[in-house]
């Protein structure tokens, strides 16, 4: 049987660490980054293996950046990133992986479900070697699965566009069509519902099953974001990757219209900031902390293994409150919040 490992309270207070840059930038897999830290010779050997888009993606893998990075800086050691590109196949990935277990990295992250297959292969070949992956589940005994209840947090994000909307219309975009982004989508419906029955929500997809360019295309993300908006949306949530920024920005072109971030508080983020009046709030899934304690468990000499799963209550997920802007509306969330983690709701994983 697999341990399920349980996440306590005190480990979640660390999530504060870095509440910065969702699920995309984008390098090749060939262009492999790699910094190391002269540490003190018992440092870690991270090998990060980033889903589309890669660090730079202000959102998803850019999360994961930052808690490899605090892991780092902490302990020492070094970090190896391979990026996965939009053409990839399992033998890519399985061969990125491989190559990272060949020279030596561990723990090895796959940041992305895309992993899974790839994973479930290597992780077999190489029984000595700590893997980790992101936003899935592999059962195997050197494996972390890092998982999130990510519709929990959506749902807030709901009852949020749901408060502010002037228009009772709202919008969600998902960069592909997929179990995990279903259950974004499911939350946010369903928070938005519960708050005002009445309230129109539109969703589009910006791709489909082994297409992952939906999480890599800003002009796409832009076009879907505008659509709505003519549609007569005035609250947008975007759960694309750096898609996502597309639509940020075309909200950014409407007087009195709204986007919500996610995974990253993207109000916070630099390469957003001309936007980011525009910017809500975000849900913010802290894949940062997910890394940076499975890191620390190796570096400890005892690896997580099993299922972890970051939920609402244990602060894997949250709304971020950069900008002020859902001050005013901070006890409905707070009273929304507490039904999820008390039980009172229950949040659906599929639409």
């Amino acid at each position: 049987m697999r341990r399920v490992a349980k996440i306590s309270a005190a480990c979640a207070a660390t999530a504060a660490f870095a509440l910065t840059a969702t699920a995309c930038g984008s390098t090749s897999s060939d262009n492999d980054k790699s910094s190391s830290s002269s540490g003190d010779g018992k440092g870690v050997k991270i090998g990060l293996a980033f889903d589309v888009g890669g660090r730079g993606d202000r959102s998803f893998n850019d999360s994961a950046a930052r808690g490899a990075d605090k892991a780092k800086k902490e302990f020492g050691g070094e970090i190896k990133e391979l990026t996965a590109k939009t053409s990839d196949t399992e033998a890519d990935r399985e061969q990125r992986l491989s190559d990272m277990a060949e020279a030596g990295y561990s723990p090895i992250i796959g940041v992305g479900y895309a992993y899974a297959a790839s994973m479930t292969k290597v992780a077999a070949k190489y029984p000595k070697t700590s893997f980790g992956i992101v936003d899935s589940v592999v059962d195997a005994k050197n494996v972390d699965s890092i998982t999130f209840t990510e519709e929990q947090g959506s749902y807030l994000a709901g009852v949020a566009a749901a408060l502010k909307t002037k228009k009772d219309h709202v919008g969600f975009i998902g960069g592909v069509d997929v179990p995990l982004i279903k259950k974004f989508e499911a939350g946010y419906v369903q928070g938005v519902k519960d708050t005002n029955s009445k309230i129109k929500v539109d969703t589009q997809y910006l791709s489909h099953g082994s297409d992952t360019s939906g999480f890599a295309s800003p002009d796409k993300g832009k076009e879907a974001a505008q659509g709505m908006l003519d549609n007569g949306a005035d609250v947008i949530y975007s759960a694309a990757g750096s898609s996502g920024n597309g639509a940020i920005e075309a909200v950014n072109g409407v007087k009195g219209a709204w986007a919500i971030g996610v995974d990253s508080d993207q109000y916070s983020i630099p390469g957003l900031a001309k936007y980011k009046n525009s910017i809500l709030t975000s849900m913010v899934k802290n894949v940062d902390l997910g890394v940076y304690d499975f890191v620390k468990s190796v570096h400890g000499g005892k690896p997580l293994t099993g299922t972890n799963t970051y939920s609402l209550s244990k602060d894997g997920v949250s709304l971020s409150t950069s900008g002020g802007f859902i001050d005013d509306i901070q006890a409905k969330l707070d009273a929304a919040k507490k039904k999820i983690v008390d039980g009172s709701v229950k949040v659906k994983t599929t639409p």
